[in-house]
């Protein structure tokens, strides 16, 4: 949201990452300057020449779709064994790729610099749980493709006692560039500062799973991030994080596409929607957990 990342025991530490132990669970794998492998389309996937027709001249000579992801957050995006890049977004999108008859190299990147990478020419697209809003659409064109809401997490029983309405003087881990931290956080501060009480103590982190690990460790009180992103993690952690209250402020999630490319834009909503209608959509969710995150209508900035 504006994103709305399996079990990892580092050097006997309970955390939550996807990455190995070892000196790519530190770096992050693979970077920009050494990109995850590009994954071919699915071999049963037809072709759709209206589609393929629509793609940039750009990707058409490359054969490809290069693609920014922050590989941080499980199960929509992370990095299998440190190096390839999985999760629920890379299953669906390969997918939609598929559609096109291209391939796509998912190039990991931190969260907040793959839109401007997007803009600069840098990637082709943003692929990375971002939720749609007003600020970004006005940066790029987004395309719907799943809905998400926030979830707050602390560890097992609660034992700071936290209230997500009232978490002021609290240590609370959240993730660079997300709508927790630049549009939710900013209204709970306000009223902590209204009410006289000390403002929540931010742990502000470049990864998610970063973020996760604070609040499995006691370092953080208690994290905030998108439903899909929390529930993953609790259910991985055997017990050590848990949900915390309802989630709230459901939001679709949109892929980053050029503001100079709506007709790609377009087409990708049209390659999501032959997808849906052919059962491929669902099966991607479904395989990650995701299935109530489905939406029916895929829309160019909604």
């Amino acid at each position: 949201m504006f994103p709305l990342r399996t079990t990892l025991a580092i050097c006997g530490v309970l955390v939550l990452s996807a990455a190995g132990c070892g000196s790519d669970t530190l770096s992050g794998g693979s970077s920009p300057s050494n990109p995850a492998p590009a994954t071919t389309p699915t071999a049963s996937a037809s072709i759709d020449a209206e589609l393929a027709a629509a793609l940039p001249a750009k990707i058409k000579t490359a054969g490809k779709i290069v693609v920014g992801v922050d590989a941080t957050y499980p199960p929509n995006e992370f990095l299998q064994g440190g190096k390839t890049v999985a999760g629920m977004d890379v299953d669906l999108f390969n997918a939609v790729a598929a559609k096109f008859g291209v391939k796509v190299d998912w190039q990991p990147s931190a969260f907040d610099s793959i839109i401007t990478g997007v803009q600069g020419g840098k990637y082709d697209m943003g692929i990375s749980s971002f939720t749609i809003n007003d600020k970004r659409k006005q940066q790029v064109n987004m395309v719907s493709y799943f809905s998400a809401g926030t979830q707050w997490a602390t560890a097992a029983g609660n034992p700071k006692g936290i209230d997500p309405n009232n978490a002021c003087g609290k240590n609370i881990a959240v993730q660079k560039g997300t709508t927790q931290l630049e549009d939710d956080i900013p209204v709970r501060q306000q009223k902590c500062t209204a009410a006289g009480k000390p403002k929540i103590n931010l742990l502000v982190r470049e990864k998610q799973d970063q973020a996760t690990a604070d609040v499995a460790t006691g370092k953080a009180d208690a994290m905030l991030a998108d439903s899909p992103v929390v529930l993953y993690a609790a259910k991985q952690s055997q017990g050590k994080v848990v949900p915390l209250g309802d989630i709230y402020d459901a939001a679709p999630y949109g892929y980053v596409v050029p503001k100079a490319e709506t007709a790609f834009a377009q087409a990708i909503a049209k390659a999501l929607t032959a997808l849906a209608a052919d059962g491929g959509y669902k099966a991607a969710l479904s395989q990650w957990g995701n299935e109530s995150g489905a939406i029916t209508t895929f829309a160019v900035n909604p």
